[in-house]
Parts: C-alpha cells; structure tokens; sequence
C-alpha cells in the first residue's frame, strides 16, 4: 500500500503580465511570495509533528510548485526530491502515478532510507507537489469521487490510501492549511 501526500503549493506572487512573454512560461516563473514560505513551512512543521514524513517527494517543474517541494525538503519531511512534469498543469499524473506504481516494489525499502513511515510494513508515503484544479482532480478520481468534489486550499493537504493497481483509494485527511495551524 502506498499513502499519497497531496500538497499543494504556497501561495504564489501573481502571473508576469510582460507583452510577448508565453502566458505558460510566465506562470511557470511564480515564486512563493514571503507570506507564501512561512506559511508553507509552517505546515510542513505540523506535518512533521504529525508525522507524515515521506519515503519519495515528487514535484511539479513549475517554480512555486519546486519551492515548496524545497521547503518540504529542508524540513525533513522526504529524504529527496525527484521532479514529475506529469504534476504540471494539465500533466496526466493519474497515468505517471499507475506507471510510478507497478514500477516501484513496495515490499522493499531502500536500505539508506529509514523515515518513519518504515515502522509500518509494507507501506510507503510518497509526497506529490502540484497544483489545482490537478491535485484535486487526481484525489478525486483515485477515490470515486466526481471531479470538482474536493478542493485543495493553498499549501492544504489531502491524504490518501492507495494499493497500486486497486480501483480506488481511500481518502484519510482532506485539510487546509488553516486547520493544520491552529
């Protein structure tokens, strides 16, 4: 079994409005403002203190998309950090997740990785940073949900159980970022 950690990215500065400049390359170019990083790296403290660390971190290529994956990184929340252009925007991460988990034996850990989630046999915890409406959409359609159901507040989490080649996960935690913060 493998949890899926949806994190979507902090908050972000606003799209580059430059005359002749891809509107794409341009949003992919947003930095987490200054509220955006302390915000974000005071949820990944509580996920810590949850503990929620992870065994693998993906990430969208996109800058704030990196940023906060950075920031989960330097937190501790995953040993590494590996880029998935399928979390981009309109990337077919549904399709990257079923290749990444027929790929992956999940009755083997790496002997150089010991996060906590070891201590339960036979389940990892891989961290994926992206954006909405994706991560949403992808949460949904993993639990059966119809597409717009759920909603991922920026830097809010959701948390899903999911057995690699299995119809449907279960949904554990759906929570923004506010909650995590109280």
């Amino acid at each position: 079994m493998v949890e899926l950690l949806l994190l979507r990215h902090g908050i972000a500065a606003d799209a580059v409005d430059e005359p002749g400049l891809d509107p794409q390359l341009a949003d992919g170019a947003r930095p987490l403002t200054p509220a955006g990083r302390r915000r974000t790296a005071a949820v990944l403290q509580r996920l810590l203190t949850l503990d929620l660390t992870c065994n693998q971190l993906f990430t969208s290529p996109l800058l704030r998309a990196r940023q906060t994956a950075e920031l989960a990184l330097q937190a501790g929340l995953a040993p590494a950090l590996s880029e998935a252009p399928a979390l981009a925007p309109g990337g077919d991460a549904a399709g990257w997740l079923r290749q990444l988990g027929a790929a992956t034996s999940l009755d083997v850990q790496p002997l150089d990785v010991q996060p906590p989630c070891v201590e339960r046999p036979g389940v990892e915890r891989w961290a994926l940073v992206g954006h909405e409406p994706d991560l949403s959409c992808l949460a949904a359609s993993l639990i059966g949900a119809d597409p717009g159901s759920l909603q991922l507040k920026k830097a809010g989490v959701a948390l899903l159980a999911w057995t690699p080649g299995q119809a449907r996960a279960r949904l554990l935690l759906l929570v923004p970022p506010r909650a995590l913060l109280l």
